[in-house]
């Protein structure tokens, strides 16, 4: 009964000669999607290892495109390289809970971190 209501309102509003669906904007169609997916848009509310966010390979690089728009430029491949990698290990640490310091430390110290020590006959 709800909806015959709704399509009378919106055969009012239609211009005459007019077919069709009535064009949404876009503020309602992103009422609706949020409406519609409510349960998937706040699942990270209810479920701890759903991130807010969706976008980590965005954030991954963005420390890369941040260093290089400060320096101008990498001077050398091999140093965009040694760069890259130091970055991949640190947000591999951060990702297991681990601390940039604590990660750092064992790096020096020529450790792996506990989540990196694999038994070998497991492959």
């Amino acid at each position: 009964m709800k909806t015959r209501a709704i399509m009378a309102v919106l055969q009012s509003l239609r211009e005459a000669g007019k077919r069709g669906r009535l064009k949404r904007s876009k503020a309602r169609n992103l009422l609706e999607r949020l409406r519609n997916f409510e349960h998937d848009v706040l699942r990270f509310m209810d479920v701890e290892y759903v991130p807010f966010t969706h976008n980590q390979g965005e954030n991954d690089l963005r420390m890369t495109k941040v260093q290089q728009k400060i320096s101008g430029c990498f001077r050398s491949m091999a140093g965009a390289k040694i760069f890259c990698r130091v970055r991949s290990y640190l947000s591999t640490c951060r990702k297991q809970g681990m601390l940039a310091t604590e990660a750092l430390a064992l790096l020096f110290q020529g450790k792996n971190p506990a989540f990196m020590d694999t038994d070998e006959t497991l492959f």
